[in-house]
Formats: C-alpha cells, sequence, structure tokens
C-alpha cells in the first residue's frame, strides 16, 4: 500500500492474527514474500529470504520514527491493513497490478491453500545468485600500489 496524489505521508494500521500491532506513520508498507518483492523490501532496509523461508516481511517504506524496523512474521499469519491519511483514494500495488482503495477499505492477506512450481536452472543455486548478485566475498576497492 502507498500514498497517492499527496506529499503527506499515510498511517497504515497493521494487524497479525487479530493483535494491533502497529500504526506505520510512513509512505507505504511493502509485503513481500521469500519469492516476492524482494528487491523492493531489499532497497528499503529489509531483510533477504531464502526461498524455502515460510514468512513474510513487512517493511515500512520511509517510515516518520526511526525504532520502526522491517518485520519477519511466519507464513501462517492473517495480515490485515487499513490506512488512513488526508486523501481520499490510495494505490494498492500487487506484482505491477493496481488498484485504488480508500480509507474504509480493509484489506487481509494470507498465504494461499496451494503452492506453485518454480523453474529451477541446473547449477544455478539461490547462494551462488546472491554471491553474484550482491558480490559478496569481492574486493571492490580497486586499490593499486
Amino acid at each position: 500500500m502507498i500514498k497517492r496524489d499527496h506529499s503527506s505521508m499515510v498511517v497504515i494500521h497493521t494487524v497479525v492474527n487479530g493483535e494491533f500491532l502497529n500504526s506505520y506513520w510512513a509512505d507505504g508498507v511493502i509485503l513481500s514474500t521469500p519469492t516476492g518483492s524482494t528487491g523492493y523490501n531489499l532497497s528499503c532496509g529489509g531483510p533477504i529470504l531464502i526461498p524455502t523461508a515460510e514468512n513474510f516481511i513487512i517493511t515500512p517504506i520511509a517510515p516518520h520514527n526511526l525504532s520502526v524496523r522491517p518485520l519477519v512474521v511466519p507464513d501462517s499469519s492473517i495480515l490485515e491493513f487499513t490506512i488512513e491519511g488526508r486523501g481520499e483514494n490510495f494505490l494498492c500495488t500487487l506484482d505491477s497490478r493496481h488498484e485504488l482503495i480508500s480509507q474504509s477499505t480493509k484489506i487481509k492477506v494470507r498465504k494461499a491453500p496451494f503452492a506453485i512450481n518454480l523453474v529451477k536452472l541446473p547449477k544455478i543455486t539461490f547462494m551462488k545468485t546472491m554471491r553474484d548478485k550482491l558480490q559478496w566475498g569481492r574486493d571492490t576497492r580497486n586499490y593499486k600500489k
């Protein structure tokens, strides 16, 4: 969920398994899975999950409070979000699809009751991909004496 048409922040009220978690004062919140929204989550300070992890990540986008940090919750959780702000409409996005929502909208998220198979290429592992893409273990200082 992210704000729309106004420069002021929004407040996103978040409930996990029926218990109030937090009201995020931020530009929005990212809810990511081990295989979805990873780059966007990472760019906002969230963690990387390995694909076999059974978790969701709740990551605030530019939060107003410095003590607010990304949170990893089990994917068995049921998450609920409501939003408030100065505007009437807000933008909710999912995999490059989007929908305008209002302050009266309640969004509930839970893991689907089915799984899908992902393509696995031979000799390409998640750990190798992370090392290559993030240049882990490489000395990139490029100094010569």
